[in-house]
């Protein structure tokens, strides 16, 4: 018998429908040769402190680095329920008890880093010596589906996968929990702070780019712009920018409305702009950001189930690139969607068909796990709104990515008035390529600054050196120099994919993605670890750090822990393990050396806490509802339990959905679960209102 591990219930079903096995048992699906069994994603996972004798939370455990890491059962999902440890167990049993009875192991986990981990740690932990083979595939179209069985890979192929794996978790374990129980320790009454190595340094950037715009001073500039016309053609042309207002004055008194300007220099140049690259999973999450306002972890979550929908391949790729025997079914797609897709996709994708394509996102050497992001060749069939945004645009991508050069033709004129130097420029679009399909309305990029758009017209007249112009309308403007805008999501992942060095060119960030901050597939789970941790919110796209996620940057922003450049630095190296290019043992070195170095330099740490948050505030007793053994101590923004060193970390900000509870509201809430009827409550969308707030789950939740 062939047992198959897939990563979830669901892919095992339908590998076993399309493999011929229909006999539904407990915890798996047998016949036709194979049993199709399944995980729910980490059913096993590193264990926590505590199973290498370090119970308690103390600055004489640290560092925790243990001689080899062990494996233990890890509570999971099912059904968006919490199994227990026994469920777990269950499951993991009935795996054993068929890897026991196969002749060989068919991996069927997601085809990338993380989707190994999961396999290798059960095949690990369950102590199996039955040889396995791996299923790679890119999309789970029946057809593929049958080609992957066909054509199974050894799963020695995937060792180097496994370590780069294996190390990305192993050191996210030793970094995380150290540094965060360093961080805690040196804090003493501020609670929980949570850190990591991918985690940490992505918050100091939201929380560096929101002080920097917050503090940001304006500065004052002019600018002069004069209008023209010519052949029945107005247009604008502008100065530059002029920094102090006496010169502007002294510069507009040169001119004056029905005065003469020359045209000193009239420069066209044609220049080709080359169809975007196809989309991989972190520039669809940017875009999509952009567009509709998801989240990052709402796109790969959408995009997901189009993959299990069978109508787009494997999401969690990191590339833009796809294969030259990819490209050559690129046209069998392009005859899809003429059929298939709405209509202004339908009508570019059979102009497509027979036309010679644009090869940019075609490069054998850029391919790496999984190609870029396509449509299959699947019809769609109904989809949700969600679902049907984020498969036109992978359709629409893929008819641009496809497409002709855009041509341009780019004119510069210079103007003289009096001494005073503008400059016009205009755009003609000569051939429009890809542009074709793409929208309307460019979607703004957040990190580009408008001031110097000014001169930009949308036609100019035929122009000549020497001519003259009249001037017909005469404006002097005062301007101020703009901040960097707070970090969306969509601009965040552009950073984190770049390390923060800001790249515009889509080749050059396709260069830097094995040195960015964590990978496509992790990225959202790490913003959404921010969001957990009470770290960040959301202000409309904004991303704004909260006073706690404040607290933790000022502590460690001069640390090692939140530089960026360090951790691109490691998830490089991860990568060039995967190439079998560093090994485990010279990597996890560095790790461990590293993990000395920060919970050394966060323990000394000599935090200024005011006086009145060393001592608490309330007169009577709040009974802790998380330990129930400890007392809630009141402080001047939170409240905390004092059994925080005996390992409880139980811990709430007094302000809560913008209200301050006062000791009686705090105790209502802590020990009977629910305060009063408040005013000015601001409830999750926003909207103010009168209401009581509830703790549950150790959560607070507004109640009516």
């Amino acid at each position: 018998m062939k047992v198959v591990i897939a990563e979830k219930p669901s892919v095992a079903r339908d590998l076993a429908r399309v493999m011929g096995a229909k006999e539904v048992k407990d915890g798996y699906i047998t016949g036709n040769g194979y049993a199709f069994t399944y995980a729910f994603g980490h059913l096993v996972q590193l264990c926590t402190p505590q199973a290498y004798g370090f119970a308690t939370w103390s600055v004489s455990n640290l560092p925790i680095i243990p001689e080899a890491f062990r494996l233990e059962a890890k509570k999971v999902k099912k059904d968006g329920k919490q199994m227990d440890d026994i469920g777990a167990v269950k499951q993991l049993n009935t795996i054993k008890r068929l890897l026991d009875q196969a002749e060989e192991i068919i991996v069927a986990t997601d085809a990338g880093r993380e989707g190994e981990l999961i396999f290798r740690n059960i095949y690990y932990f369950l102590n199996a010596k039955v040889p396995f083979r791996r299923l790679w595939i890119s999309s789970q179209t029946d057809k593929a589906i049958k080609e992957g069985f066909a054509n199974l890979k050894e799963g020695t192929e995937y060792d180097s996968l496994y370590m780069s794996a294996r190390s990305r978790s192993e050191s996210d374990w030793l970094i995380g929990i150290n540094a965060t129980q360093a961080l805690t320790l040196a804090a003493g009454n501020r609670g929980l702070l949570s850190l990591g190595r991918v985690q940490t340094p992505t918050l100091a950037m939201i929380c560096s780019r929101y002080l920097e715009n917050k503090d940001f001073k304006p500065q004052t500039f002019y600018k002069i712009q004069a209008g023209f016309e010519k052949d029945n053609i107005k247009f604008k042309a502008t100065s530059n920018k002029i920094d102090k207002k006496e010169d502007a004055e002294g510069a507009v008194a040169k001119v004056s409305i029905g005065s003469q300007a020359k045209v000193v220099k009239v420069e066209a140049k044609e220049t080709k702009e080359q169809p975007p690259l196809l989309f991989d999973l972190t520039s669809l999450q940017q875009d999509a950001n952009k567009k509709y306002g998801y989240s990052a972890d709402q796109t790969l979550s959408i995009a997901q189930t189009l993959y299990e929908k069978k109508v787009i391949t494997y999401p969690r790729t990191g590339s833009r690139y796809i294969g030259e025997d990819v490209f050559e079914h690129i046209e069998d797609l392009f005859q899809h969607l003429a059929a298939t897709a709405e209509e202004g996709i339908a009508a570019i994708s059979r102009n497509l068909i027979g036309a010679k394509l644009n090869k940019r996102s075609v490069d054998d050497k850029k391919v790496t796990d999984h190609h870029a992001l396509l449509v299959t060749d699947e019809k769609p069939g109904h989809l949700l709104k969600e679902q049907k945004h984020i498969y036109n645009m992978i359709a629409k991508r893929m008819v641009e990515s496809f497409s002709d050069v855009c041509l341009k033709d780019i004119t510069t004129v210079n103007i003289d008035a009096n001494g005073v130097e503008l400059i016009a420029k205009g755009t003609v679009i000569k051939q429009y390529g890809w542009r074709l399909s793409a929208d309307q309305v460019e979607l703004p990029d957040e990190d580009k600054n408008t001031d110097d758009q000014d001169n930009e017209n949308a036609q100019l007249p035929k122009l000549t050196p020497e001519e003259r112009l009249e001037i017909l309308s005469l404006d002097l403007t005062e301007r101020f120099t703009k901040a960097r805008p707070i970090h969306t999501e969509a601009s965040l992942l552009k950073a984190m994919e770049t390390s923060g060095k800001e790249i515009e060119d889509d080749e050059m960030r396709q260069a830097m993605k094995d040195c960015g901050l964590g990978t496509p597939a992790t990225r959202a789970a790490t913003i959404e670890t921010l969001f957990q941790r009470d770290y960040i919110k959301r202000e409309k796209k904004k991303l704004i750090p909260t006073e706690k996620g404040l607290a933790v940057y000022q502590l460690v922003k001069d640390r090692s822990i939140a530089k960026v450049t360090l951790t691109g630095k490691w998830e490089q190296k991860l990568e060039e393990m995967r190439a079998n290019k560093v090994s485990y043992d010279v990597f996890m070195k560095h790790i461990k050396d590293y993990t000395v170095k920060i919970t050394n330099e966060l323990l000394q740490l000599r935090i200024a806490i005011q006086h009145e948050e060393l001592k608490p505030l309330q007169k009577g007793k709040i009974k802790c509802p998380k330990c129930v053994a400890g007392q809630v101590q009141l402080y001047d923004k939170v409240a905390q339990c004092d059994h925080y060193a005996r390992g409880c970390d139980f811990k709430l900000w007094r302000t809560l959905n913008g209200v301050f509870l006062d000791e009686k509201e705090m105790k209502n809430l802590l020990e009977k679960g629910k305060t009063s009827t408040l005013k000015g409550i601001r409830a999750n969308d926003g909207q103010i209102m009168d209401a009581c707030l509830l703790l549950q789950d150790f959560k607070v939740n507004v109640g009516l």
